[in-house]
C-alpha cells in the first residue's frame, strides 16, 4: 500500500511537471517515455485503477483512464480472463461511488471505458450491461448518469472503429435493435414525467392544423417554468434520441407519445424570453445559467427548485428539434408510416404558428421582433426542418387533404419575410426554390391539368413574387441592404449582395417560369418608376463652359436617387435574367413583349451613351457616380442576355422580308455601344459595352453589322490607334468581336452569298494590323522590356481569336489560320531564344495548344511535326528537371502545357501522327517519368499520366495487333503484340502511383484503368493477366488494408471486381490464398477463417461486402494478435 501512495506522489509530480509551462520540450518528452514505459507493463492497470481511486488530481485521472482505453480497445484479447472480470465489476462500482465528485470530462471517460468493455464482451461475458445501464436510467437519482451511458452505447456499438470484426458488429447492431422499444419506452417515459410535472400552466388543446390563429394561443402566453435538473434530464434524454434516430429504421416503436413528447419540448424554442437572474451552476464545469454538459452535476446533486432561464430552455428546444430533423432526413418511409407523418407535419404547423402568430392588434413587425428573440440555433434547425419537409416530403404530403398545404405555405411565407437575419432569410429563399422546382416538375409531368395546379398555388406565387421583388429594393429597405458587404469576394468570387441578390432574382425566374404574364405585370410598374427618374437626370444637367453639373444636392434628394439607381440596376438584372422565357418553342408567343423589353432596353442604352453621367460633376460622387456607372452597365449587360432572342428575331424577319425593325435595334444598340469601347471610359462600362459587341457579332451575327459606321470606327480604333490603347481584356474582347465578324458565317444565308473572299482579304488585314509589331521584333530579341510585353499581349489576342472559333465550320478555321500563319512561324522562332524565360515560354505554348486544339488540321501534318519535333528537342532531361523541380512555378507550368500539347497531338484519329509516338513514349517514360516518380509534383504528373493514358487509348493498336474479327470471337489465339517494353513501362507507372500518397493522381489513374478495361478489355489481355493482374490486385488490397486513401473506398472495390472479375475462378482458388498466406501477423486458423469468409461471389454488391469483411478483419486479428502478451499459446 504504501509503494502504491508512493507511485501515486511521484505520478502526480510528474503530471504537474509535464503541464507546467516552463517544462521544456525534452523534459516533456524524457516524461512522456517514462509514463508510456510504464502503461505498457503488465498488470500496470492495477496500479491506475488505485490512483484513480485515491487521487483527486485531474491529469493524473485522465491518464489512468487513457491506460485502460487503451488495455480494453488494443489488448483485451491477451488479458487473463479474471483480470477482465476484476475490470468489468470494479469499473463500474467506481463509477457509481465517485461519478457525484469527478469533473464531468473524467466522468464521461470513465463511461467511455465502461461501455468499450460491453462492446468487447455483451451480452457473453458481460451479461448485465446493458440491462445495468437501464436500471440506472430508470432510477431517479442515477437516470442522469444511466443516459450519458446509455448515448455512449448508441454512439460506440452502432459506428465502432475496427478494433470488431464485421459479424461482431453486425451482433452488436442486432443486439442493439431489440433493445430498440424498451429504450424508446423509457425514454418517453422520463419526457413524459417532466412534462406533466410541470405543465400545470399550459393549457393549449392538441393543435388542429386547419384551425384559424385566433385564439390558438390561449392559456400559453406564460412560458412554462422548468426545474434545473428536470431540465438537464430531457436535454440528455433528448441527446439520446437524436443519436438513436441518427441510425433506427422508421418503425412503430417510434410511437405517437414519443413523438408528442418531443413536439411538446420543441415548443420551448419558440418561447420568449423573461426576465430572470442566471443561474449559478451546479458544478463548476457549464457556463453560468448553462444545463450541465453531457449531465454534468446530475445525479440527485442538483439544487432542486431552480428555474431554468430562456436560454436553458432554448437548447431543449433546439435539441427537440434535432430529434424531429434526423427523422425528417430519412427519405425511405414505410407504407404504414405516412400516418405518423401527417402527425409530426400537424405538430409542426402549429409550431409554426406560434412561430409567426400576430393578434389583429398588431402588425407585422411583432413577428420579426418575436423571431429575434428567440434563440438562434433555434430558428436554423427549424428552418433545416422546413427544407427537409419540402424537399423530401411534400410530394407525400400534398395530396392528403387532412394537411393545408396552401395555409402552411402563408405560414412559410410569414415565417420567411419575418426573418431577422440575412442568411435566414436566404435559407428561407432556398426552400421557396425547392417547392418551386417541385411545382415545376409537376406540372411538366401533367400537362393535361397544369392550369389546375398552377391556380392552386397562383395568388401565393404572385404574393411571393412582390415580396421577393421589394426586399431587393433600397428605396424600401435602404438600412438593410447598406448591411450587405459588396466589396470582399467570395469563394464563388461574389459579394454578399451578390450573393442576395441572384438568390432573390433565381425565385423570380422561377415564378416567371410558371406564372410568366403575372410575372412581367408585377416587375414592369416598378422597373418604370425608377427608369423614370432616370431618364428624367437630364432636365437637372446644367452646362457651364466645358463641364456638367448635375443639379441635384439636397441630400433628401441625393439619397432618394441613390436608392432609385441601385433599385433600377437590380430590375435590369432581373430582366436579363428573365431573357431565356422568350426565347424557343414560345418565341412567337411572346414576341412582342420581348420586341417592347428589347427596345426599352436600347432606348435606356442610348440615352445613357449620349449624356455619358459618369462624365458629370455631382454633389456626392463617391456614391452617385458608382450608381450611375453600374446602371449604364446594366442596361448593357441586360441587353447582351437577349442576344439570343435577336438571333431567333434576325432569322424570323429575314423569312418576312422585312428587316426594318431588327436593323434599326441593331443600329441603334451599336451607337449606344461603340462611342463607350475608349480608353477614358470607367472599366465596369468599357467591359459591359466590349460583351455586348462580342454577343452581337457571335451570336446574333447580322450581315450588316461588320458595314455600320459606328462598327468602322472601332475597326479604325484597334488597327491605327495604337498609341491609346484599350486595357488588355477589353482589348481582347474587341480583338475576338472584330475577327468574328469576318470569320463567322452569318445565319440563314447560303454558302454563295457569304461573301468568303471579302471577308477573307479583311480579316487578312486585321490580323496583320495587330500582329504588326509582334512580327518585326528583332531577332534574337532585344532585351528591351517592351519586348516582352509585346510577345505576351499579342500571344494573348490570338490565342482568344483562335479559342473563340474552336467549335465552328471549317471555312472559319481556314480563313482564320491563312491570317495567322505568319505569326505562327515567328512564334515558333522565337521559341528556342526564350527557353530560358518560363513567363514567355508559358504563353508561347498556351498558344500553341490552343491551336493545336482547334486548328490541328489546317497547320498539316508536315508542320504540326516540325513543331513537335521542335519542342522536343528543346525539353532535354536537364531541361526538364529544372522546369519540373520548381513546382507551382512558370518552368512548372511550362511543362503541363507541353505534355498537354502532347495530349492533343496523340488524340488525333488515323495515322496521321503515329510516326510521333515513340518519341513522345520515351519523352513520357525515360525523361519525365524519372524525374517526377518519387516527388510530389502533382501538377505534372497529372498531364503526365493523362497522356499517357490517352496514348494508350486512342492508339491501341500501336501495342496490340489484334484483328477486329479475332477480338469478336475471342479464340484463345495468340495476341500479337508490339512494343510491349513501353506498355510494360507504362502499366509500372500506374502501378507506382498507387503506392503513392496523392489521392487526386490515385482517383485518376484507376479511372483511366478502368476506361481502358471498359474499352479495350485492358484487364484481360493476356499479358496484363499473366503477369500484372494479381500484382494490381494485391496493390490496392493493402492500400484498403492501410486507409490511407478511404475516401476511394468505393472505386477502389469497383476496380478490385473487375479485375477479379477476370478469372473468378482463380481470384478464389489462387490469389486469395497466396495473398492471405503473404499477409505478415495472422496464423494459420485466422487466414483460413479470412478466407472462408470471403464467399465465392459474383455479383457486385456480395464481392463489395467480401472485401470490406476480409479488409476489416484482417486488421483486427492483426490488432488482437498485436496485443498478446508474448509467448502466449494460439490454439
Amino acid at each position: 500500500m504504501a509503494s502504491e501512495e508512493a507511485s501515486l506522489r511521484a505520478l502526480e509530480s510528474l503530471m504537474t511537471e509535464f503541464f507546467h509551462s516552463c517544462t521544456t520540450n525534452d523534459r516533456k518528452r524524457e516524461i512522456e517515455e517514462l509514463l508510456n514505459s510504464f502503461a505498457g507493463q503488465p498488470g500496470s492497470w492495477r496500479h491506475c485503477l488505485y490512483f484513480l481511486s485515491n487521487s483527486r488530481n485531474e491529469y493524473v485521472m485522465m491518464y489512468s483512464l487513457t491506460v485502460f482505453e487503451n488495455l480494453v480497445n488494443k489488448m483485451w484479447v491477451g488479458v487473463a480472463s479474471e483480470d477482465k472480470a476484476e475490470l468489468r465489476s470494479c469499473l463500474p462500482k467506481l463509477l457509481l461511488s465517485q461519478h457525484a465528485l469527478l469533473p464531468f470530462f473524467i466522468r464521461n471517460k470513465l463511461c467511455k471505458v465502461i461501455v468499450d468493455i460491453g462492446r468487447q464482451d455483451w451480452p457473453m461475458f458481460y451479461h448485465d450491461f446493458f440491462s445495468n445501464t437501464l436500471q440506472l436510467v430508470q432510477s431517479p437519482s442515477l437516470a442522469p448518469l444511466g443516459l450519458v451511458l446509455l448515448k455512449m452505447t448508441s454512439e460506440e456499438l452502432v459506428c465502432p472503429r475496427e478494433d470488431l470484426s464485421v459479424s461482431r458488429k453486425e451482433e452488436l447492431k442486432k443486439l442493439l435493435l431489440d433493445q430498440i422499444p424498451t429504450v424508446l419506452n423509457l425514454l418517453t417515459g422520463i419526457l413524459e414525467t417532466v412534462w406533466d410535472k410541470h405543465s400545470v400552466t399550459v393549457t393549449t388543446p392538441p393543435p388542429s392544423p386547419t384551425s384559424r390563429e385566433s385564439g390558438i394561443l390561449s392559456g400559453d402566453s406564460t412560458p412554462m417554468v422548468l426545474e434545473a435538473e428536470s431540465a438537464a434530464l430531457c436535454l440528455l434524454a433528448l441527446e439520446c434520441l437524436a443519436h438513436l434516430f441518427s441510425w433506427i429504421p422508421l418503425s412503430s416503436s417510434i410511437t405517437p407519445s414519443l413523438l408528442a413528447s418531443i413536439f411538446h419540448f420543441a415548443r420551448f424554442g419558440c418561447q420568449q424570453p423573461i426576465k430572470t437572474k442566471p443561474l449559478p451552476t451546479s458544478n463548476g464545469d457549464s457556463a453560468p445559467g448553462s444545463l450541465p454538459a453531457n449531465g454534468g452535476g446530475g445525479g440527485g446533486h442538483g439544487r432542486t427548485g431552480q428555474m431554468v432561464g430562456h436560454a436553458e430552455r432554448a437548447r431543449l428546444g433546439v435539441m427537440a428539434m434535432n430529434c424531429i430533423n434526423e427523422l425528417m432526413c430519412k427519405n425511405c418511409v414505410p407504407v404504414d408510416f405516412e400516418e405518423f407523418l401527417l402527425r409530426m407535419f400537424q405538430q409542426t404547423f402549429y409550431l409554426l404558428q406560434r412561430l409567426t402568430n400576430t393578434h389583429s392588434h398588431t402588425n407585422t413587425h411583432t413577428i420579426k421582433s418575436r423571431l429575434q428573440e428567440l434563440d438562434e440555433s433555434y430558428v436554423e434547425k427549424f428552418t433545416d426542418f422546413l427544407r427537409l419537409f419540402v424537399s423530401v416530403h411534400l410530394r407525400r404530403i400534398e395530396s392528403n387533404a387532412q394537411f393545408p398545404l396552401v395555409e402552411f405555405l402563408a405560414l412559410l411565407f410569414k415565417y420567411t419575410f419575418n426573418q431577422p437575419n440575412h442568411e435566414g432569410y436566404l435559407a428561407c429563399l432556398d426552400i421557396w426554390s425547392i417547392f418551386l422546382d417541385y411545382l415545376t416538375t409537376k406540372i411538366r409531368s401533367r400537362l393535361a391539368d397544369s392550369d389546375s395546379v398552377i391556380n392552386r398555388y397562383k395568388d401565393a406565387l404572385v404574393l411571393l413574387l412582390r415580396e421577393v421583388l421589394n426586399r431587393i429594393q433600397f428605396r424600401l429597405n435602404q438600412s438593410q441592404l447598406e448591411e450587405l458587404d459588396d466589396e470582399t469576394l467570395d469563394d464563388d468570387q461574389q459579394t454578399e449582395w451578390q450573393r442576395y441578390l441572384r438568390q432573390s432574382l433565381e425565385v423570380v425566374a422561377r415564378v416567371m417560369e410558371l406564372l410568366p404574364s403575372q410575372t412581367f405585370s408585377v416587375l414592369f410598374p416598378v422597373l418604370q418608376e425608377d427608369l423614370d427618374i432616370y431618364l428624367g437626370l437630364q432636365q437637372f444637367i446644367v452646362r457651364s463652359g466645358t463641364s456638367r453639373r448635375l443639379n441635384i444636392t439636397a441630400e433628401a434628394d441625393c439619397r432618394k436617387l441613390h436608392c432609385a439607381l441601385r433599385d433600377l440596376s437590380s430590375l435590369l438584372q432581373a430582366v436579363g435574367r428573365l431573357a431565356e422565357f422568350f426565347t424557343g418553342d414560345v418565341f412567337t408567343a411572346r414576341s412582342n413583349d420581348a420586341l417592347a423589353i428589347v427596345r426599352r432596353l436600347v432606348e435606356v442604352s442610348c440615352y445613357g451613351s449620349q449624356i455619358s453621367l459618369y462624365d458629370v460633376e455631382m454633389a456626392v460622387p463617391s456614391v452617385l457616380k458608382p450608381d450611375l456607372i453600374d446602371v449604364h452597365a446594366q442596361s448593357l449587360a441586360a441587353l447582351q442576355a437577349y442576344s439570343h432572342w435577336l438571333a431567333q428575331f434576325c432569322g424570323e424577319v429575314q423569312r418576312q422580308q422585312d428587316q426594318t425593325q431588327f436593323v434599326d435595334l441593331i443600329t441603334s444598340s451599336m451607337a449606344a455601344t461603340t462611342p463607350l469601347i475608349n480608353a477614358k471610359v470607367p472599366e465596369k462600362l468599357l467591359l459591359s459595352a466590349c460583351h455586348l459587341l462580342v454577343s452581337m457579332a457571335t451570336t446574333v451575327r447580322p450581315v450588316f453589322l461588320v458595314s455600320l459606321p459606328a462598327v468602322q470606327n472601332i475597326f479604325n480604333l484597334i488597327t491605327e490607334n495604337h498609341n491609346h490603347r484599350l486595357p488588355q481584356e477589353a482589348h481582347v474582347l474587341v480583338c475576338r468581336a472584330l475577327s468574328n465578324m469576318l470569320l463567322l458565317p452569318w445565319p440563314s444565308l447560303p454558302e454563295a452569298e457569304q461573301q468568303w473572299q471579302s471577308r477573307s482579304a479583311n480579316h487578312a488585314r486585321l490580323l496583320s494590323s495587330l500582329t504588326q509589331q509582334y512580327r518585326l521584333l528583332p531577332r534574337p530579341p532585344s532585351h528591351h522590356p517592351n519586348s516582352k510585353a509585346v510577345i505576351q499581349q499579342t500571344l494573348c489576342v490570338l490565342r482568344d481569336l483562335v479559342d473563340s472559333i474552336s467549335g465552328e465550320a471549317t471555312k472559319s478555321r481556314q480563313i482564320c489560320y491563312h491570317s495567322l500563319q505568319e505569326s505562327v512561324q515567328v512564334t515558333l522562332a522565337l521559341f528556342p531564344l526564350f527557353i530560358q524565360q518560363p513567363d514567355v515560354t508559358d504563353e508561347m505554348l498556351s498558344f500553341f495548344l490552343t491551336l493545336f486544339q482547334a486548328l490541328r488540321v489546317q497547320m498539316g501534318v508536315a508542320f504540326t511535326e516540325q513543331i513537335i519535333q521542335t519542342f522536343l528537342s528543346m525539353f532535354t532531361r536537364e531541361q526538364l528537371a529544372v522546369s519540373i523541380l520548381q513546382e507551382g512555378s512558370s518552368g512548372s507550368k511550362v511543362v503541363q502545357k507541353f505534355l498537354k500539347i502532347l495530349q492533343v497531338v496523340v488524340q488525333e484519329p488515323g495515322q496521321t501522327f503515329k510516326p510521333l509516338l515513340p518519341s513522345i513514349l520515351s519523352l513520357c517514360l525515360d525523361q519525365v517519368y524519372p524525374i517526377v516518380a518519387e516527388r510530389s509534383c502533382p501538377d505534372v504528373k497529372a498531364e503526365m499520366f493523362e497522356l499517357l493514358f490517352q496514348i494508350l487509348h486512342q492508339n491501341w493498336r500501336f501495342f496490340f495487333k489484334s484483328s477486329v474479327l479475332s477480338s469478336i470471337q475471342r479464340t484463345g489465339a495468340e495476341e500479337l503484340m508490339e512494343n510491349q517494353a513501353q506498355f510494360i513501362a507504362a502499366m509500372q507507372a500506374f502501378g507506382q502511383s498507387f503506392l503513392q500518397p496523392d489521392i487526386h493522381i490515385f482517383k485518376q489513374n484507376l479511372s483511366y484503368l478502368e476506361v481502358l478495361n471498359t474499352k479495350h478489355k485492358l484487364y484481360h489481355r493476356k499479358l496484363f493477366r499473366n503477369a500484372m493482374l494479381f500484382h494490381f490486385i494485391n496493390v490496392l488490397l493493402q492500400v484498403l488494408l492501410h486507409k490511407s486513401h478511404d475516401l476511394l473506398q468505393d472505386d477502389i472495390t469497383l476496380a478490385l471486381y473487375n479485375m477479379a472479375a477476370v478469372d473468378f475462378s482463380a481470384f478464389y482458388s489462387s490469389f486469395l490464398p497466396e495473398f492471405l498466406n503473404g499477409c505478415q501477423g495472422l496464423d494459420p486458423h485466422q487466414r483460413t477463417t479470412l478466407a472462408r469468409n470471403f464467399t465465392p461471389e459474383r455479383d457486385l454488391p456480395s464481392f463489395s461486402q467480401g472485401v470490406y469483411r476480409i479488409v476489416n478483419d484482417l486488421r483486427f486479428y492483426r490488432l488482437c494478435n498485436g496485443s498478446l502478451p508474448p509467448g502466449t499459446l494460439k490454439l
